[in-house]
């Protein structure tokens, strides 16, 4: 009898590490390997700030250039926008660019 329970708690034994084997490869599995892992999605996420950090950005931008073309443009403001933002020139004329550093 006493055979029999030793046999039994050995074999109940070898259950209970292959159920907790088999527990830690799928744990490993989800976290690490598979395509909807943690890892993955921590670095998803991390990726999802980042890109939503950036649309409020632009999206200020826009709205600030919009402000600006709501206003009246003369051929002055116009002409120095030209100039100074994508250094036009007219014919003839030597553009010298001064890099201003504050």
């Amino acid at each position: 009898m006493l055979h029999a329970l030793l046999a039994r708690a050995k074999q109940a034994g070898f259950r209970r590490t292959l159920v907790t084997g088999g527990v830690v490869c799928a744990v490993l599995w989800l976290s690490l390997l598979d395509s909807h892992s943690l890892v993955r999605r921590v670095s998803w996420q991390i990726e999802r700030s980042q890109l939503s950090e950036e649309n409020e950005l632009l999206r200020s931008e826009i709205a600030s250039l919009e402000v600006e073309l709501s206003r009246d443009l003369t051929n002055e403001t116009v002409e120095r926008i030209a100039r100074e933002e994508y250094h036009m020139h007219r014919p003839g004329e030597t553009v010298h660019l001064v890099d201003e550093k504050e």
